[in-house]
């Protein structure tokens, strides 16, 4: 199963999403909370919720570097520029 799961998520990183990635991932943390998962299928559940956390932050990652800030001059919008981690 766990071999699965690799070759799966390898294949599938490059085009899930944020969205999704993020809901997999909250359906893995309520299997997981919920206690009656035997300890095989607990790793493999954290397993795919460490991929889906690593998309997840790869595409806010992304997002970021496409934000532009709008700059002003004399109270108006004067253009745009990138985003500056502050």
């Amino acid at each position: 199963m766990l071999d699965f799961i690799l070759k799966y998520s390898k294949k599938e990183s490059m085009n899930e999403n944020y969205e999704d990635a993020l809901k997999k991932l909250d359906d893995i943390v309520k299997k997981l909370e919920r206690g009656d998962v035997p300890l095989a299928q607990m790793m493999e559940y954290y397993e795919e919720g460490v991929r889906l956390k690593n998309i997840c932050q790869a595409r806010l990652d992304e997002a970021k570097l496409k934000i532009e800030q709008i700059t002003m001059q004399d109270g108006k919008p004067a253009g745009t520029k990138q985003y500056n981690e502050a």
